[in-house]
């Protein structure tokens, strides 16, 4: 398989390229030259076939031969080596729960795959990696365990001062070692433009070899498909495909799925759940692409004004709209509605949502509303107790705390804080 650049169709790299680099040369996203179609019997057979299989037969045409073929099988059975279950919260609504990995988020797939193809390809590089990404929240705990003490591969997390919650802070702060955290005073969106940038930049990148384990690396982003086969797996009625939703702020994940779809993947319909940063939800509407300030919510991981892999989803679908509208609604859900479906969902369900999978929980009960016929999945893509100087108030009760969390939660952060200016990352960069 070879990748191109979405701002140049005639440049290719091959998996091992695209993922070292992460973004191409010219600040474009790598994107498939070709959307492999799935053998049948994945499918036809799903409820036979483990979840290593699953995943391997899923990831092999993406990699292509950059990997051999019992390595890459052994990547595989390392990141998806902790339990995905699909949870009934009632006749019409199921939540996949994607946080059961070290660090209580989705994202720890994506994290623990590219470490692992990172690791394999630097083997024997007399040149040490620099794996640079900003985060919102989730992304810098799970790049952070996933890369923690991984050999000839340093760290830097790039994340907004004061707009993570607690936990996702300890989890980027306070393993050290190969491990470096950033707290810039700014958004996230400013972040990831520094990030961008710092790709770019010819004096960083004539010292350093630079990487990405943002979303927008391939090897972060094509593996959260895993996600989609597991929940058709364990859905119960396969005559009936399900509607999908999905807490979404740089839309990596619902693009993975929309990508598995694609490929021959089961499902009805697609729903994008967002908070106040409605880029998405206003295109849906618009068929306009006018990128925003990002503000700060409950559901902070989806704090996002401007996302990175949308214009992925647009190239699915060829930039037609109208058959991307036909597959895919966005909703925008309020920090009132959120705290409400939180208190709603525990009271009348006595299961507990995170702020993002409240956002999906309303969105997809929005859709099915509007077409009763329907039955859903909603992720949630991370566990309550990150989020419990949010969640604890709203139902007015303690959560305990995961033996992962409580191992964290008395630790002294580390972080260097630095201004929103590229100039300050270029000087921490070249002296770190």
């Amino acid at each position: 398989m070879n990748y191109f650049s979405l701002n140049n169709r005639n440049a290719f790299v091959d998996f091992k390229e695209a993922t070292i680099r992460g973004q191409a040369p010219d600040k474009g996203l790598y994107f498939p030259e070709k959307i492999p179609s799935l053998d049948k019997t994945l499918i036809s057979d799903i409820d036979n076939i483990s979840n290593e299989e699953i995943a391997f037969r899923v990831i092999r045409p993406f990699v292509g031969n950059g990997i051999p073929e019992d390595v890459l099988f052994d990547i595989v059975k390392q990141t998806v080596n902790f339990p995905i279950p699909l949870v009934k919260i009632k006749e019409d609504m199921y939540a996949l729960e994607m946080f059961h990995g070290n660090t209580l988020a989705f994202k720890d797939i994506g994290a623990r795959f590219m470490s692992r193809c990172l690791a394999h390809f630097v083997k024997g590089n007399d040149k040490k990696v620099t794996v640079l990404v900003a985060t919102s929240g989730d992304t810098g705990g799970a790049v952070a365990d996933g890369f923690y003490n991984v050999d000839g591969v340093d760290v830097v997390i790039l994340y907004p001062s004061g707009k993570v919650s607690m936990v996702q802070e300890k989890q980027l702060t306070t393993l050290g070692s190969n491990i470096h955290a950033l707290e810039v005073n700014g958004t996230f969106d400013d972040c990831q433009q520094m990030v961008k940038k710092a790709f770019t930049d010819n004096d960083l990148n004539e010292k350093l070899f630079l990487t990405s384990a943002n979303s927008i690396n391939v090897a972060r982003w094509l593996p959260q498909q895993f996600f989609y086969f597991f929940a058709y797996k364990q859905w119960p009625d396969k005559t009936n495909a399900p509607v999908v939703c999905v807490p979404s702020g740089n839309f990596g994940n619902i693009c993975s799925a929309l990508l598995a779809n694609i490929s021959g993947l089961p499902v009805k319909h697609f729903i994008a759940a967002c908070n106040a940063n409605d880029v998405v939800p206003n295109f849906m509407k618009t068929y306009e692409y006018k990128p925003k300030k990002a503000v700060a919510t409950l559901s902070n991981a989806m704090d996002v004004g401007d996302p990175s892999n949308f214009i992925r989803i647009l190239e699915l679908f060829q930039h037609q709209t109208k058959e991307l509208s036909s597959k895919l609604t966005a909703y925008s859900i309020s920090d009132e509605e959120t705290a409400a479906t939180i208190k709603s969902v525990e009271k009348e369900f006595n299961y507990l949502l995170d702020p993002h999978g409240a956002v999906g929980y309303l969105s997809l009960k929005r859709h099915l509303d509007l077409h009763p016929n329907d039955k859903g999945i909603f992720a949630e893509t991370a566990h309550p107790v990150k989020f419990y100087d949010v969640v604890e108030p709203i139902i007015e009760k303690k959560i305990d705390l995961p033996p992962s969390v409580q191992n964290i939660i008395h630790k002294e952060k580390v972080s260097t804080k630095i201004e929103n200016d590229f100039g300050a990352l270029k000087d921490f960069l070249f002296v770190m």
